[in-house]
């Protein structure tokens, strides 16, 4: 008998979403309570774009740039000699 009550006290999302008065969210009350003393000012739909960089790229960059390339060279290098290190170990002949 106490599962029927339990079943008729689930709360029934349709009936809650047809509820005629919904309360705000307490985010939405409380900028609904700053915006009433300080009201925002108007705000563009988009952006102005920020100022257009130049294509100089700075000493800093190039180096930056650089230097990841020989990380990468110094990382595949690695890889290569383990490879051959490897190979060289599989083909030796054990006596």
């Amino acid at each position: 008998m106490s599962e029927r009550h339990d079943g008729e006290r689930e709360f029934d999302l349709r009936w809650a979403d047809s509820a005629e008065h919904k309360e705000p969210s307490a985010r939405a009350r409380m900028l609904a309570a700053r915006w009433k003393e300080n009201p925002p000012g108007p705000v563009p739909f988009r952006a102005d774009p920020g100022p257009v960089r130049s294509r100089r790229r700075s000493p800093r960059m190039r180096s930056t740039r650089h230097s990841s390339w020989i990380s990468t060279a110094i990382v595949l290098g690695s890889v290569a000699a383990i490879i051959v290190l490897l190979g060289y170990l599989n083909f030796r002949p054990t006596y």
